[in-house]
C-alpha cells in the first residue's frame, strides 16, 4: 500500500478478483472516498459485504458479483484513481488485465499480483518471493 499510497485519499478505489476485499478495505481505512469490489463468487460477495460491515465501511464500499475483466473494460477511462487485481494464479488473468488496462486505462494507477512465471511487459515489477506486483500508472 506504501507504493500506491498517493492515489488513495479522497480517491476511487477498484478491487477487482476481490476475495476477501482486503485490498480494497485497505484503501478505504487509508481514506478512499470510495472502494468497488468485483468477484464473480457469490461467497466472495457475501465475505466482502460482511467484512465491510465489520468495517462500517457503509456506503463507501460497493460490491459487484461480475466478471472483473468485463465490469473493467465497461469503465470509463481513469473512472478510479487506483485499481488492484490480484486474479487467480495459473489462469492468464494477470495477463489479460494488464493488456485491457493498456487498451483502455480504466484506472490512474493499477496494480497486479501475479505469480513470478506469468511474464507481463511494460510495468514496474517489485518481486517478492514467487510472486510479482506489477504496476502501470498514468497522472
Amino acid at each position: 500500500m506504501s507504493i500506491v499510497g498517493p492515489w488513495i485519499p479522497e480517491g476511487r478505489a477498484l478491487d477487482l478478483f476481490a476475495g476477501s476485499g482486503a485490498l480494497g478495505l485497505e484503501a478505504l481505512s487509508r481514506g478512499a472516498k470510495v472502494a468497488e469490489f468485483v468477484d464473480v463468487a457469490s461467497e466472495s460477495v457475501a465475505t466482502i459485504r460482511s467484512n465491510a460491515g465489520a468495517l462500517g465501511a457503509g456506503g463507501r464500499a460497493l460490491v459487484h458479483r461480475a466478471d472483473a475483466i468485463r465490469f473493467a473494460r465497461k469503465q470509463a477511462p481513469a473512472a478510479f484513481d487506483v485499481a488492484f487485481a490480484d486474479p487467480p494464479y495459473g489462469l492468464g488473468l494477470a495477463t489479460a488485465v494488464a493488456a485491457l488496462w493498456l487498451k483502455h486505462p480504466f484506472s490512474r494507477l493499477l496494480g497486479i499480483e501475479h505469480r513470478v512465471d506469468e511474464v507481463i511487459e511494460g510495468g514496474d515489477d517489485r518481486r517478492y518471493g514467487d510472486t510479482v506486483l506489477t504496476f502501470f500508472g498514468r497522472r
